[in-house]
């Protein structure tokens, strides 16, 4: 069922991220003030230790990715953790307290410092709030993104039902082999199919959002000179990503993908933070992490991704969830939910203490 279902923008998104880093990394910092020329040396500067955290990093953090977003689509073996039970509603539900706090407690906060920064000039940077501007524009992209590619693919999937229909009436072929063997129907469109693709929006839409961030986040690490930064972000990191990705995984278990687009959404979130790192370290001897078109890129990005990582955890994952009937129908779930979510919220909220 909506099978055809095919967007594959990842690529095309680390290429452009790509472009613009490489770009605003490697420009003249001329303008700038002169101790926001360089980076801070502080007194735990130390390249060559830095530089073994950092491939630790990319190795703990590959793996903890892989694990985390993974266990959802292993839970066949599994039968306490399938989509229509109990502890897979509580595990989402504290995989989206994690994103949630992601969003509003590390990556927006980052932003405001970016935007904010002494190293940019007064006007317009500090006399306007662009950091909030920026994820407030994210998330209302994300809704019409959101509302139209459902609207698209439904007008679609529709027509390719009627056109099913047509051929089965005249002997063509059977009308129950279209859509995983279930019968085309209005209520199989209206119900069972717009479920389906509203979760395969959601998996897709979701894993852009934290694309972003990883890049970001990536590449500030991996052009960091400092241990005494690296070794909390480590720990922290890994924390984000494994139960980050099992919120994924989750979305992307729902949404019924076959093995080729799950490998996809695995590869992409478990690589992205690495590939950051790893484009870090070869940018660090001409980034500088307090340059003006440093600090504008990261900037305007991470507001970008905390304003779509604060809509999809708030209407996609939390609010489907809450409002929905499993939840709805049960009191004592619905209150257990709620512990799992101010646990995740809360858990990630203090890794901002170090992180």
């Amino acid at each position: 069922m909506a099978a055809h279902i095919k967007l594959h923008p990842f690529p095309i998104i680390l290429l452009l991220l790509l472009s613009f880093t490489v770009q605003a990394f490697s420009e003249s910092e001329s303008k700038a003030p002169p101790q926001c020329q360089s980076e801070s040396v502080g007194g735990c500067h130390d390249k060559a230790e830095a530089l073994k955290l950092k491939i630790i990093a990319i190795f703990s953090i590959l793996v903890t990715s892989m694990i985390g977003v993974s266990l959802p689509l292993f839970s066949s073996s599994v039968p306490a953790l399938q989509p229509d039970r109990d502890l897979f509603v509580l595990v989402k539900a504290f995989a989206s307290g994690v994103i949630l706090a992601t969003g509003y407690m590390h990556v927006l906060p980052d932003s405001f410092d970016d935007l904010r920064s002494e190293c940019l000039p007064e006007t317009p940077w500090r006399k306007f709030p662009f950091s909030t501007f920026v994820a407030m524009l994210a998330a209302v992209l994300t809704l019409m993104v959101d509302s139209v590619a459902l609207s698209y693919y439904k007008k679609r999937y529709a027509k390719a039902a009627i056109a099913a229909g047509e051929k089965a009436k005249n002997g063509t072929v059977e009308l129950g082999s279209v859509g995983h063997g279930h019968v085309m129907s209005e209520e199989v469109l209206t119900e069972e199919g717009t479920a389906l693709l509203r979760h395969r929006v959601v998996a897709q839409v979701l894993e852009l959002g934290i694309v972003v961030h990883s890049v970001v986040i990536g590449l500030s690490m991996g052009a960091s000179g400092n241990p005494c930064t690296i070794r909390p972000l480590v720990v922290a990191i890994c924390f984000h990503q494994l139960f980050e990705g099992m919120g994924l995984g989750g979305c992307i278990l729902q949404a019924e993908y076959g093995t080729r687009m799950k490998s996809i959404l695995v590869f992409f979130f478990s690589v992205t933070t690495p590939f950051g790192i790893a484009l870090g370290i070869g940018l660090s001897n001409i980034y500088t992490d307090n340059s003006p078109s440093a600090l504008i890129v990261e900037g305007v990005l991470n507001a970008a991704s905390a304003g779509l990582l604060n809509y999809m955890a708030l209407v996609d994952l939390l609010a489907a969830d809450f409002m929905g009937p499993k939840l709805q129908g049960s009191f004592k779930l619905q209150m257990w939910a709620c512990t799992a979510v101010l646990l995740g919220a809360g858990g990630m909220s203090l890794m901002a203490k170090w992180a």
